[in-house]
């Protein structure tokens, strides 16, 4: 049932009130403290009528908000709770809030083996004890897509920390085609998971353009308390990934506007999963055949994306792109056409 902030003002008003055992509280003075409270909070001049007070009473009285709160009244005009220490703030969870919660903590569950959660298991099962939560045996209906393999995930929650904290971390960090491992100065700004995998974007000390690392292929995070974070040339982790697909992009890159042709085929499951948030329908072909538009920046996430689909795709703009991808499948049919 959808609560208004203004009867959540008049019910923790009406709430605190009750509970102060010092004052008899008629009806007009609840009346009056309701009215005080949606001023102070909201400005609103107009006051709390009779019927709507009378209506907040029978309401958390009731099972509708879960209060069941023992509102009575003594001779004929005062209202109290008959329970001294009762509270709305303290009122126990209804059955369907507490399916709602089982529902969130097996989701939450499914987090229990990645190790950048740590103590999920721990957290989960306080709160099932404190909620009186069954523990039950059964299997998972929410399955998330992970990998148990994947090296690195312990970084998550310290870069996270850092992050938070607008701590800089010293990193020690070997790239695929590095030949051993450098050391640096790291100023971390936002993580973000792509397939599977994550990466922490910032700014390397000395450099003026957004660096990315993925976190697998870092060794070493030392954290430095005493250097706060510079913010970095206007950076906006949103408006940074807004125009991209994946995690590569350089300084210099620009969204183009790309159109390609998807089979009968593979046509439905672009439509139904989209590749980026700008893409668009421009053609649908009598064959089942449809051309696509996408706004992005051209990437390696990019071209492999399209490459993955196969004969099913054929890029039609921009033409660097799409000789990209004929000199790809090119070099794939001579591994495959020996």
């Amino acid at each position: 049932m959808p609560v208004s902030k203004n009867a959540l003002i008049r019910y923790k008003t009406i709430d605190s009130c009750l509970r102060n055992r010092y004052r008899r509280w008629t009806l007009d003075d609840l009346i009056e403290a309701c009215s005080d409270a949606v001023y102070e909070y909201e400005g609103k001049l107009e006051g709390v009528s009779r019927r709507t007070v009378q209506l907040d009473i029978q309401t958390m009285r009731s099972e509708k908000l879960g209060y069941n709160a023992p509102i009575v009244v003594v001779d004929k005009k005062y209202y109290t709770y008959s329970d001294p220490d009762y509270s709305i703030a303290e009122a126990p969870m209804t059955a369907q809030d507490l399916v709602r919660l089982r529902d969130a903590l097996d989701i939450l569950g499914q987090l229990s083996g990645f190790s950048g959660f740590g103590n999920i298991d721990d957290v989960v099962g306080r709160l099932e004890d404190r909620l009186n939560v069954a523990q039950n045996q059964e299997r998972p209906v929410v399955i998330f897509d992970r990998n148990d393999l994947l090296t690195g995930l312990c970084h998550i929650r310290p870069l996270y920390r850092a992050i938070k904290s607008r701590m800089v971390v010293q990193v020690r960090y070997k790239s695929f085609r590095a030949q051993g491992a450098s050391s640096f100065l790291f100023h971390p700004k936002a993580l973000r998971e792509y397939n599977n995998r994550w990466f922490v974007f910032g700014f390397r000390e000395g450099w003026r353009f957004v660096y990315n690392l993925a976190l697998d292929r870092i060794e070493e995070i030392k954290e430095c308390p005493s250097r706060e974070c510079t913010d970095g040339p206007g950076f906006d982790p949103v408006e940074f990934f807004e125009d991209m697909v994946g995690v590569s992009r350089s300084e210099y890159d620009c969204p183009v506007c790309v159109r390609f042709e998807a089979s009968a085929a593979e046509a439905p499951y672009i439509i139904t999963k989209p590749i980026h948030r700008s893409q668009r329908i421009l053609e649908r072909h009598a064959d089942g055949s449809t051309v696509f538009q996408l706004r992005v920046i051209v990437n390696y996430e990019l071209e492999r994306m399209l490459f993955s689909m196969g004969a099913e795709v054929r890029v039609l703009e921009p033409q660097f792109l799409a000789a990209k991808l004929r000199d790809r499948h090119l070099a794939a049919y001579r591994v495959y056409g020996q």
